[in-house]
């Protein structure tokens, strides 16, 4: 018997020849370009038009630590030979240099709005496709039933399908949590206010930006770690080269530290106090837990479209994005695919080349990702521990940022550059750059390895003087 209501029940079911649900990197490009082939297209976005990119990761995050990186150049300004007029303070006054949270605040919303602008008025509408503020919840194979923002409803079938819909923050079970105030790094990035001292929950690659950013923005940070180092997927000496330069911005780090529970102040007092399973505390103003992000999947009606999940809880797919159920697929993070805007891009790249009949795989991908801490870390391919344990008889290159000659003329001489190559062939096995443009650095190293050049190869590259890129040349020199 249904359980359905007459006005669902009298819902018209709309065929379309493309469904997407979720409008991130990879299921935007996928519809607007379908679409533009004459396809039929209907996509559904929740709530982040453009997709969590741009409304609360890649796009606000960079625009803020743009914007403090700014102010710590201005604050050591007088390093660089520049200085105002005494009658405007002189050197003590761009030392005293401080923010306005109100204008970073709309530096930021200024930017994200008007790339959400520029997806909802005029990309999607000009691609020709039907783009449907709601929520989605499938009701039977490749058909959803969407609450539409505007509080009508529609059903959809796809002839093709594509679930696009990202991850959220994750919010572990931590005793205390649930009756302690504190941010996701979605909530930090609307800057309701700037902490007296910020507790950080995570070292991962949110936690270590995030404690960078506010690190660069005066604000005193303590970061909690479980684990041996920070960014726990990194070799050793990685890691610690970049938890050298957050403790240079008045980061403390505690590492192997678990939290046990959490506690608010007491009498409605503005104070955290996390306590560790070993007995250690820190004391803080404002608590943001970054312990990673979880697949939005929750609500969707999966089991009525047949569709599996993996046991950590993303859409299970293969290496042609195919899901468990016939003409449906699933890309970007909710698939599994490393949470990077760039390998949701490579989805779509994919899923673009099936549909049109080519040949086309996840397999073998090279991906590489930078963190946005400073220095910056760029890091692309296996690293040494990785190396090792897939049984590579390997060199390893290194030499201090401070030899490049570029590193010096900007006065940012910290960090290092890491090759690691396989001694038997000479191949590329991967690199990690810590120093300024690392993340720009890192692609040289990207292309190198997608080219199957030997390092020698790259050692011997007439590279521009000066540039980043230039320490490629020097830090392969030491191998011979």
């Amino acid at each position: 018997m249904s359980t359905r209501s007459p006005e669902q029940e009298q819902v018209r079911t709309e065929e379309v020849d493309l469904l997407v649900v979720g409008g991130g990197k990879a299921g935007k490009s996928l519809a607007m370009a379908r679409a533009k082939g004459g396809e039929s297209v209907v996509m559904v976005e929740r709530d982040k038009i453009g997709g969590t990119c741009i409304n609360v990761a890649c796009i606000p995050t960079k625009t803020l630590i743009s914007s403090a990186r700014v102010l710590r150049e201005v604050q050591g300004s007088a390093a660089y030979g520049v200085s105002l007029p005494e009658s405007a303070g002189g050197a003590e006054a761009l030392a005293q240099a401080r923010v306005s949270l109100a204008a970073l605040r709309e530096r930021k919303e200024g930017m994200v709005g008007g790339m959400v602008a520029a997806h909802r008025d005029t990309l999607f509408p000009s691609s020709g496709m039907d783009f449907v503020l709601g929520t989605a919840r499938f009701v039977a194979p490749r058909t959803v039933e969407i609450e539409v923002s505007d509080g009508a409803t529609r059903r959809v079938r796809g002839r093709r399908v594509l679930i696009n819909t990202g991850t959220t923050p994750a919010v572990p079970l931590i005793e205390g949590l649930a009756e302690t105030p504190f941010w996701t790094s979605e909530d930090l990035l609307t800057l309701p206010e700037l902490p007296s001292h910020l507790l950080i929950v995570g070292g991962g690659v949110i936690g270590v930006e995030m404690a960078s950013l506010m690190g660069l923005l005066g604000v005193p940070v303590t970061l909690v770690h479980a684990g041996e180092h920070i960014l726990d997927r990194e070799d050793e000496d990685v890691a610690a080269m970049v938890a050298s330069g957050l403790e240079a911005l008045g980061v403390e780090i505690l590492t192997g530290a678990r939290v046990k529970r959490v506690q608010g102040g007491r009498e409605g007092a503005r104070a955290v106090v996390v306590h560790t399973q070993d007995g250690r505390e820190a004391t803080g103003s404002h608590l943001l837990v970054a312990l990673g992000r979880r697949p939005v999947t929750d609500g969707l009606g999966l089991e009525a479209a047949g569709v599996e999940l993996t046991e950590r809880g993303f859409v299970k797919v293969d290496d042609h994005l195919r899901t468990s159920a016939e003409g449906v697929y699933a890309a970007g993070d909710v698939a599994g695919t490393a949470q990077f805007t760039h390998a949701s891009w490579s989805d779509f790249r994919v899923l673009r080349d099936l549909f049109a009949g080519k040949e086309a795989s996840t397999a073998g991908r090279l991906i590489p990702w930078a963190v946005f801490t400073t220095p910056e870390l760029g890091h692309v391919g296996l690293t040494e521990a990785e190396a090792r344990q897939a049984g590579h008889e390997i060199r390893v290159a290194k030499t201090p940022t401070a030899a490049v000659p570029r590193a010096k003329t900007l006065g940012r001489t910290e960090g290092f550059y890491k090759v690691i190559v396989d001694a038997t062939t000479d191949e590329i096995l991967g690199a990690a750059v810590i120093g300024a443009e690392a993340s720009e650095v890192i692609t040289s190293v990207q292309m190198a390895m997608l080219a199957g050049l030997r390092w020698q190869q790259l050692r011997d590259a007439v590279i521009t003087h000066p540039t980043m890129s230039e320490g490629l040349n020097i830090v392969l020199d030491s191998l011979g």
